[in-house]
């Protein structure tokens, strides 16, 4: 279990003090895939190297199964970090290594034997889906396969925990997709937690269980995906899980209402079974959902029939519907 207590990171400038992250605290549980989101600046890559004691914090704890990181001598430290392995964007591979080499390369420093090491090697790049690449440099991959051998490297050390510090941001939409399932499966596979540390959206919908929103280095709410995908309770959070839609607490009419999906499969038979069973349509005036999981997620603007009996219909139609809360929009001007 990862634990962070009253964490705070200030940096000194010429301006004067920076503070980075300011009285943070987390908990993030034994085999959870846990991201941690926020816009540029809001301070994410400084929690996570923080994590890791890459930076020390200015104050507050940084907890590893109970253990805290920053009262550690150097030696403790050492040990206690080859639990903790981290992939970054920019890949960070030794580029005058093979692939092999470069997996090999924390072994190494551990003390493993040549041999010992090169068949764990080898066990790695059948893991990440490359055993043909052992003898090919890092430039001659793809940044995919750049990241797969980064993320075999990181597992050569048996980590505990693997930190992603925007790992997937310098990568195509596809190649960033199969990269995310494969962290997943590993996650699946080892047992080993995962801290995401990202300004995408998608990619906490993607793979992660639980979510912290951080903005100006402080934590504004955290809670499992599909909470907070839900029913997002800051402004931050409704920035980054709504970006471009609705907003239905700034829409300044009659018969319009604001349907909000909380984990049903889908709103499109809603809006179809809505036609069939009741016989009334609706207008979508706007829309901003997405699926988690396989569950649909996210708000929907409808207006409404004007006739008061049709309106009424619909309105106890959606009201029955599982997984699905409504409430009305007053004064609406589109």
């Amino acid at each position: 279990m990862i634990e962070l207590k009253n964490l705070s990171k200030v940096f000194p400038t010429a301006e004067g003090e920076l503070h980075a992250l300011t009285d943070v605290s987390l908990t993030i549980g034994d085999g959870e895939v846990y991201g941690i989101v926020g816009m540029s600046g809001a301070g994410k890559s400084t929690l996570v190297r923080c994590i890791n004691l890459l930076e020390r914090p200015t104050a507050g704890q940084v907890l590893i199964d109970g253990a805290d990181l920053c009262a550690m001598n150097q030696k403790q430290l050492i040990a206690r970090r080859r639990s903790i392995s981290m992939i970054f964007q920019q890949f960070n591979l030794l580029m005058q290594r093979t692939c092999l080499a470069n997996i090999c390369f924390p072994m190494e420093i551990a003390g493993r034997k040549k041999e010992d090491a090169q068949r764990r090697a080898r066990e790695l790049l059948e893991v990440v889906g490359l055993p043909d690449k052992a003898e090919a440099y890092p430039a001659q991959l793809s940044g995919g396969q750049k990241q797969r051998i980064a993320i075999a490297r990181a597992l050569a050390s048996d980590p505990e925990i693997l930190l992603c510090d925007e790992a997937t941001s310098a990568l195509d939409p596809k190649t960033t997709r199969d990269i995310l399932h494969l962290v997943k499966d590993i996650n699946r596979r080892l047992g080993i937690t995962v801290v995401v540390i990202t300004h995408e959206m998608a990619v906490v919908e993607e793979i992660c269980t639980h979510v912290a929103i951080l903005d100006h280095g402080r934590v504004m709410e955290t809670g499992s995906v599909e909470q907070v995908f839900s029913n997002p309770q800051s402004e931050a959070g409704r920035r980054l899980v709504y970006p471009d839609g609705v907003r239905i607490d700034r829409l300044p009419a009659a018969n319009v209402v604001r349907i909000a999906f909380n984990g049903g499969s889908s709103y499109e038979p809603l809006i179809a079974s809505l036609a069939i069973d009741c016989g009334v349509k609706v207008n979508i005036l706007g829309a901003d959902t997405r699926n988690v999981n396989g569950q649909a997620f996210g708000t929907m603007l409808l207006g409404l029939p004007e006739d008061p009996a049709e309106a009424a219909k619909a309105a106890a139609y959606i009201k029955n519907q599982p997984n699905v809360t409504m409430e009305e929009v007053r004064d609406y001007h589109g």
